[in-house]
């Protein structure tokens, strides 16, 4: 290991891909980052276009090492991080995707999951996959693309069904990692974390399982190698006659939650973060045992590295939180995310107001597809400041439902909490979040962890670091906030968020139902 070598990180996510080189002691050397497009076909639908990703992941590479002066042949390794559900098929020859992917927002299989539900396919689906059936999942994502897009001509005599192709192994499937190393190495491979969230990856086997392929009717020849998240033997290596100009190993990867858990270093059984991003997505790690969930949350593979056995996690899946702020803009409540905490400090509380941002469904731990948006409890003399502080409190008030879920689950106590994200920089936020769930909040210096997880994971397999103390060494807190409010108060509020929450169940239905 070199002083003047690094390790590179892809951190694709919901609204754009960032690409950050991390030195030895996990500092950030050089980062850039560029937006892609929503695409928003129906009410309820989200789709990405993958070239388009493709294209802003090399330029943002490429700009990063350039305005740093940093050589490709300075990195180590890349890994990668990405967005996770979000799916996409694509020719094996061409490298051309079949369709835009399917976003894991999107909703517009949510009468396939109350098929699911009503054929008593759920409770399998569980204990298979430690998911609840849900259409924030692959599964009926790939169902959806082989059903509905359009056949794809051929050099047969005529244009060959999907379904056939992807028989043949001609039609490859894959959440943005596989994408994404698709196109950097030529290999079609996943990792654990990622397979664990699509719906088809049984947590216990540790292989695609075979009844749920048949019940998506998804092909195995159009399936990735499963690989561990840090995998020394490395996914493959860039193309030296490609965009980089060098071969650099790319030998790490995860799902954007399951990073910023690696990259919190919650590497022992009860660690816990919660990562705030255009969701909220809290992690415990709860070791080699795969807890099972009685309070809506989800079991899935937190981490694998070469030759070790998998640790598990509990994960309570938010699926609107910074979002929520984001349509405060949208609707012109506020000019920018910046101004949030200074609007929700302006007024001394909601006064009464209670925000569901339900914008696309509730996820854990309601687990309801049809709950829509909602704001109640609002009087005349409700101001823009009240709405603004209620969506911040939305936040951390979702939070308190999987907090109290996951001490349910697992028999644990939440006294310390690690937080990441760009949400986290609003103090206002972390200390709400401090007072709702009664804990001490801790922020680390480096909070883009996602993508130093994922830099971690590459890092490690090429022996850029030897083990995880020195990761854990890395890491240092930046500020912790305690609570200060009245626990009475706090519970006071809690249950009239309840309330609220009762309020948003069922919306999104079919007229005449």
């Amino acid at each position: 290991m070199s002083s003047d070598t690094y390790v590179g990180a892809i951190d694709q996510g919901t609204t754009g891909t960032r690409f950050m080189v991390f030195d030895h002691a996990g500092r950030v050397i050089t980062s850039a980052y560029e937006k892609h497009e929503q695409h928003y076909p129906e009410p309820g639908w989200v789709e990405h276009d993958p070239i388009e990703i493709w294209q802003k992941t090399q330029a943002v590479i490429t700009t990063a090492l350039d305005e740093a002066d940093v050589d490709a042949t300075q990195l180590e390794a890349i890994g990668v991080t990405n967005q996770r559900e979000t799916t996409v098929l694509w020719d094996r020859d061409t490298g051309a995707p079949i369709h835009n992917a399917i976003v894991w927002q999107d909703r517009r299989t949510t009468d396939r999951i109350e098929e699911l539900a009503e054929a008593g396919t759920v409770e399998e689906i569980r204990d298979k996959t430690g998911l609840e059936a849900d259409a924030y999942f692959s599964a009926t994502k790939a169902e959806w693309l082989l059903d509905n897009a359009d056949p794809i001509k051929t050099q047969r005599a005529r244009p060959a069904d999907l379904r056939e192709r992807a028989e043949d192994g001609e039609i490859l499937f894959g959440t943005i990692d596989s994408w994404l190393i698709y196109n950097l190495t030529g290999n079609h491979i996943t990792e654990v974390t990622n397979a664990s969230r699509t719906m088809l990856y049984n947590i216990h086997d540790l292989d695609w399982d075979d009844d749920l392929l048949s019940e998506f009717d998804v092909p195995r020849e159009m399936l990735p190698e499963v690989r561990p998240s840090s995998d020394d033997e490395y996914y493959g290596h860039t193309n030296s006659d490609g965009f980089l100009g060098a071969e650099i190993p790319v030998a790490g990867a995860f799902g954007d939650q399951q990073a910023a858990l690696f990259g919190q270093t919650c590497f022992d059984a009860g660690d816990a973060k919660n990562t705030y991003g255009t969701g909220s997505f809290f992690l415990a790690n709860t070791g080699e045992e795969a807890v099972e969930s009685d309070h809506g949350l989800l079991t899935t593979i937190g981490f694998q590295r070469s030759g070790e056995p998998v640790q598990y996690a509990l994960e309570g899946s938010i699926f609107i939180t910074g979002a929520a702020i984001e349509w405060l803009e949208d609707v012109d409540l506020i000019e920018d995310a910046l101004v949030s905490e200074e609007v929700a400090r302006s007024v001394d509380s909601t006064d009464g107001v209670y925000f569901v941002p339900a914008f696309t469904g509730l996820g854990a731990p309601h687990w309801d597809g049809r709950a829509r948006g909602t704001i109640v409890g609002m009087t005349r003399g409700t101001r823009r400041a009240h709405i603004v502080r209620a969506a911040i409190e939305s936040i951390a008030f979702q939070t308190r439902d999987v907090a109290e879920a996951m001490e349910a689950d697992a028999d644990m106590e939440i006294s310390r909490l690690k937080v990441d994200g760009g949400a986290v920089k609003n103090n206002f936020l972390c200390q709400q979040q401090a007072d709702i769930i009664d804990a001490n909040i801790v922020r680390p210096e480096v909070d883009e962890t996602t993508a130093l997880g994922s830099a971690y994971a590459a890092g490690l397999a090429v022996g850029y670091w030897n083990n995880l103390e020195e990761l854990r060494d890395n890491w240092q807190v930046d500020r912790e906030f305690t609570p200060e409010m009245n626990t009475d108060e706090v519970d006071a509020k809690y249950d009239r968020w309840s309330d609220a929450v009762e309020r948003s169940l069922d919306w999104a239905r079919e007229e005449g139902e």
